[in-house]
């Protein structure tokens, strides 16, 4: 059928596609005192293998309760959300909970690992070098205001505020809770992403360390 039959039986229905909003909270806050560690990706997210990069960003919300901000961290071989965390602001513990809940998740065996972010405070921040660097995660910032530099990121965004997020109205903090971690369930244990073959990202996690195995 054409765009116009569509778009007429969709006005019928009450009903309108999902478009991008405009307003946008900044929480990328550059600290113009801290030291930056290099760009160890270079925009090569995916480098063949589980745990060569992760990616973590901040990202705005709201509830009823007020805002909210929720940080994640994703490999970016698999797409999966390893550890993620939600809070009524954006100190550096709320990225530091993601971080430690994703060595949680690889069963504390990330020496080497690529942990990969933008300029934001929270990620220059003295305590997060130090968890860092108790996990021997190897930090890597891409530079400030460009997306393509946190692309991974960017599309974990879009697709959990297009998919889920603006689809709900979250009416407390808790609320919002249990729906993104009943979401991010679906993502990586349910969702199929083209990238990975139309399968979920755990589904590609077994069958890569099997290949890894037979090897």
């Amino acid at each position: 059928v054409s765009v116009n039959t569509v778009a007429a039986i969709m006005a019928e229905m009450g009903i309108e596609g999902i478009s991008p909003r405009t307003f946008k909270v900044k929480t990328t806050v550059v600290d113009p005192a801290a030291s930056f560690p290099p760009d160890r990706v270079g925009r090569v997210f995916d480098q063949g293998r589980l745990d060569a990069v992760w990616t973590s960003d901040i990202t705005y919300l709201t509830c009823g309760e007020g805002d909210a901000y929720l940080c994640a961290i994703r490999d970016e071989h698999s797409r999966r959300v390893l550890g993620w965390s939600v809070a009524d602001h954006m100190r550096t513990e709320l990225v530091e909970q993601a971080v430690d809940a994703a060595v949680f998740t690889r069963g504390g065996a990330v020496a080497g690992t690529i942990l990969h972010s933008d300029r934001g405070s929270q990620y220059t921040s003295h305590d997060l070098a130090k968890a860092c660097s108790d996990h021997g995660l190897r930090r890597s910032m891409g530079a400030t205001g460009i997306c393509w530099d946190n692309a991974g990121s960017e599309s974990l965004w879009s697709t959990v505020k297009h998919e889920y997020y603006k689809r709900h109205a979250f009416t407390t903090y808790a609320n919002l809770t249990a729906g993104l971690d009943n979401y991010l369930r679906y993502y990586n244990h349910g969702r199929r992403h083209s990238s990975l073959g139309m399968i979920s990202p755990i589904d590609f996690e077994i069958t890569a360390r099997i290949n890894q195995q037979s090897s």
